[in-house]
């Protein structure tokens, strides 16, 4: 008999740079296991600035808005972060300098994970934001972002159109906040071990393979 699958759920956003970088070591760990259809990943929402206006907001304001960072700060975590996104492959070469409201995004994957195409979706917007410098938020990006990841573009404008998903989008992320979750990236695996922030490849690989163990 097959082993079930063991379920990683992945509580992240879209302009979060350690979300990307995050991901892509745990891509790396379920690679180094090598049997991928033994793992399932599934993605959750949390925004980190919910109800940004349609512009946006640059990073400086907001890092110094949240966290009181002065420009010395802010660049200094702009260079951890282009060298943790170095170590694991992730392009930030178009990172823009601005964040974006995500909420629609989350829309679209939550309609992407019942059309079978989350993963893709995930991943394409990502490389949107991070890599091509594209306004997450804007219908047009999303719609092109949404057939790129090899979604039906006209069904995601459908959903974007309408407000399809927005209570799903919400009571997730009053879930994962009532469960703890306060920060993102966060993996939860097989609902029980909870591993907070982009964690090493390392560590992903030797928590994955006790559960294979198990």
């Amino acid at each position: 008999m097959a082993r079930p699958a063991i379920r990683i759920d992945m509580v992240s956003d879209i302009v979060c740079p350690w979300c990307a970088i995050g991901l892509a070591a745990l891509d790396e760990a379920i690679a180094r296991i090598g049997d991928a259809a033994a793992i399932e990943v599934v993605f959750h929402p949390l925004e980190l600035n919910p109800g940004l206006p349609p512009e946006g907001e640059p990073i400086a304001d907001n890092l110094a808005r949240k966290y009181g960072a002065g420009p010395d700060q802010a660049r200094a975590a702009g260079s951890r972060i282009r060298d943790a996104a170095s170590d694991v492959g992730v392009d930030m070469s178009g990172r823009p300098d601005r964040l974006y409201d995500t909420f629609d995004a989350h829309r679209l994957l939550h309609w992407a994970a019942e059309a079978g195409g989350q993963p893709a979706l995930k991943r394409a917007l990502l490389d949107a934001y991070f890599a091509r410098g594209e306004n997450v938020s804007d219908r047009t990006v999303l719609i092109a972002t949404a057939a790129r990841a090899g979604l039906d573009g006209d069904a995601a404008a459908e959903v974007l159109d309408h407000g399809r998903y927005a209570s799903q989008v919400r009571a997730a992320e009053s879930y994962w906040r009532e469960e703890g979750v306060v920060s993102v990236p966060t993996i939860v695996l097989e609902g029980r071990l909870a591993i907070p922030g982009a964690q090493s490849a390392d560590r992903l690989e030797k928590a994955l393979r006790r559960r294979i163990a198990a």
